[in-house]
C-alpha cells in the first residue's frame, strides 16, 4: 500500500471515530442525564447509558491512537513546516515576494 492510501485510511478512520464520539457525547449529554430515573436503567434507542458510555470511551481512545499515528506519518512535514515558518534569515527579510508558497521545499 502506498503512502497516499495509508493516509486516506488513517484519515477516514479518524473521521469515523470522531463522528461516533461526537454522536455518543450528544446522546449522553442531552438524552441520558446524570442519575437513575425512578430506579430504572436509563435507555436511549433501547441501549443503556453504560453501553453508550463504553462506546464513547472506546471510540475516543481509538481516535487518540489514530491521531498519534497521523502525527507519526506526517512528522517530517510538520518539522519542515515549523522550520520554514519560524526561520529568521536575511533572505526571508529581503524577500518581499508574497506569492511564494510557504510549503515550498516541504514534501510529505
Amino acid at each position: 500500500m502506498n503512502k497516499a492510501k495509508i493516509n486516506y485510511v488513517v484519515d477516514f478512520l479518524m473521521l469515523l471515530s470522531f463522528i461516533v464520539t461526537a454522536i455518543t457525547s450528544f446522546v449522553i449529554f442531552f438524552f441520558l442525564p446524570s442519575g437513575v430515573r425512578q430506579g430504572r436503567y436509563q435507555e436511549f434507542f433501547g441501549v443503556t447509558k453504560d453501553v453508550w458510555s463504553a462506546i464513547h470511551v472506546w471510540f475516543g481512545m481509538a481516535m487518540i491512537l489514530i491521531v498519534i499515528l497521523h502525527f507519526v506519518l506526517h512528522w517530517n512535514w510538520i518539522v519542515c513546516m515549523t522550520k520554514t515558518i519560524f526561520k529568521r534569515t536575511k533572505k526571508n527579510k529581503k524577500n518581499k515576494d508574497k506569492n511564494k508558497s510557504v510549503r515550498e521545499g516541504c514534501k510529505e
